[in-house]
């Protein structure tokens, strides 16, 4: 047994006068003996796990917190990762009832009523894309493009606008290579290839609604040097000219640049050497928050850009459980520093989707992989030159789902919950995903329950031999009864589910049905 050696404690008192002392803690006032005010202020600076476990340590606590608006509405906030925005006029208990209102309307959507409406004639071939509320596409071939609202309300303001064939962008001899708008921000960035003497990549900022030069832009255009040698051809596709932007950031996935729009017009955050030194280059990339990077590679590489002065610093890599081919990432992001207008319109929300805990997808030829963007933020412990296996990280925070066909079943993610279409006999069918802790609460016996764990074979590469996975992120499912037949797109937001249909149109001569055309029809599950 070790020993141990104490000092000493001198004094000059003489041994009578020399009292023994209980150092016994005997507090003035015990917690429980405060008034039950105090009991509910102290309890709302704690985070939501504590305040529910002490709950559970006496009836008198536990009464505190069944009849406190503010400590139910809280733990709710957590339930759901929201965070709150703070307008002081709605009082706790209105918003803690309309948050769980809310939650309930996700999980009781009714495909059977929605408001359409049929989308004007204009040919497109870059696709179709959603964004605060408003739907845009754009014509590489025609340099023309439009945006519309797909949801009106009140407190939003909205805006409505096309670009007829050579306007979009009028720089000569340049080919324009993709586009990106965001309401939010009143900003529209085109970005094009210039052939003067030397091939140049540039981006042009506007204001949507007017072309004018964007007021908080560093200057009118974005600046690439030169266009490195590697990639010196006239044939970039599509896929590796991505554009994305979050607050003051912009990221081009054909060199990997990071911007910083509103302060600069070079770039200096610049991940082209990490690309061009990976087995298959970029396959897509995606903003986690204003000052986080997540890059797709053959792994998942997650980037500090807070500093954009300097390269990203990269914070981990999570590996995959086999190579993926053709990855895409899915993850829209509610982002609170946008502009004075984006903020105005949170506070009328009350609530914002907390960008530590949403859900991110990675698409793949034949599965979906759904992932809980906490693995991206609790880095404690992890070691920047360890690369993390897909056993450590994976099983529990993902789920991983069936998604046979990419061009005719469709998914979509917003927060914690995600929209997927399947394929039925006659056509389509809707299911709808709730991953938020709280779901299994507020479904009010809706939906389906999904705890335990599920295994799924995934298909190798080049005819490698496969692999099943299990994965156990626990959500609420609700299925429509309703079947659609040719569904282009779907998107689901704050305030509703959009669905981007093509209709055949008929005439009937007699007995006839003629075939008189298509059209595209947007329609809008209002929530």
């Amino acid at each position: 047994m070790a020993s141990h050696s104490y000092p000493i404690l001198k004094t000059r008192c003489t041994p009578h006068k020399v009292k023994r002392v209980d150092y016994e803690m005997k507090p003035e006032a015990e917690f429980l003996s405060l008034a039950e005010e105090l009991w509910s202020y102290i309890l709302s600076f704690l985070p939501c796990r504590d305040i529910l476990r002490c709950t559970s340590v006496c009836k008198a606590l536990r009464q505190t917190y069944m009849s406190s608006s503010e400590l139910q509405y809280i733990v709710e906030l957590s339930g759901q990762h929201l965070l709150p925005n703070t307008d002081g006029l709605t009082p706790n208990s209105q918003r803690l009832q309309l948050l769980r209102d809310r939650a309930h309307a996700w999980l009781n959507f009714d495909v059977h009523s929605s408001t359409t409406i049929t989308m004007p004639e204009m040919p497109y071939d870059q696709g179709t894309f959603s964004t605060d509320v408003h739907f845009y596409l754009w014509d590489g071939a025609y340099n023309s493009a439009m945006i519309i609202p797909m949801l009106s309300k009140p407190s939003q303001q909205t805006i409505k606008r096309s670009w007829s064939p050579g306007t979009l962008c009028t720089v000569p001899h340049s080919r324009k290579l993709e586009v990106l708008m965001d309401p939010a921000q009143n900003l529209l960035a085109v970005v094009y290839m210039g052939y003067n003497e030397h091939k140049t990549l540039c981006i042009d900022l506007k204001e949507l609604d007017s072309d004018s030069v964007h007021p908080l832009a560093a200057g009118r255009t974005l600046f690439v040097s030169k266009v490195p040698k590697h990639n010196d051809d006239d044939h970039i596709g599509t896929r590796d000219t991505t554009l994305k932007g979050c607050g003051r950031r912009i990221a081009f996935q054909h060199l990997c640049l990071i911007w910083d729009w509103q302060h600069s017009t070079t770039s200096r955050s610049v991940l082209t050497d990490v690309i061009r030194n990976s087995a298959i280059g970029p396959t897509d990339f995606c903003f986690l928050e204003n000052n986080r990077l997540l890059v797709v590679l053959e792994d998942l590489r997650l980037y500090s850009i807070a500093d954009m002065s300097w390269t990203p610093q990269l914070l981990a890599c999570f590996l995959l459980p086999f190579f993926l081919w053709d990855l895409q990432c899915l993850f829209p992001i509610d982002d609170i520093e946008r502009s004075a207008q984006l903020q105005t319109q949170a506070r009328q929300t009350m609530h914002t989707s907390d960008p530590t805990n949403q859900l991110l997808c990675l698409t793949a030829s034949d599965v979906v992989f759904v992932i809980s963007t906490r693995i991206f933020f609790d880095l404690d412990g992890i070691e920047v030159a360890t690369p993390i296996p897909w056993n450590h990280w994976g099983p529990s925070n993902s789920r991983v789902l069936a998604h046979p066909d990419r061009f005719r079943c469709k998914i979509h993610v917003r927060g914690n919950r995600l929209l997927q279409s399947f394929k039925v006999d006659a056509g389509s069918k809707l299911r709808m995903m709730d991953f938020s802790p709280l779901a299994v609460t507020n479904r009010r016996g809706l939906g389906r329950v999904v705890k335990e764990p599920s295994t799924i074979y995934i298909n190798g590469p080049f005819g490698d031999p496969g692999v099943s996975l299990t994965t156990s992120l626990p959500y609420v499912e609700v299925v429509s009864d309703k079947i659609f037949d040719a569904l282009q797109n779907i998107w689901v937001d704050r305030d509703g589910i959009y669905l981007l249909k093509t209709v055949v149109e008929y005439t009937v001569v007699g007995s006839e049905r003629r075939f008189t055309g298509l059209s595209t029809r947007l329609e809008t599950i209002d929530l």
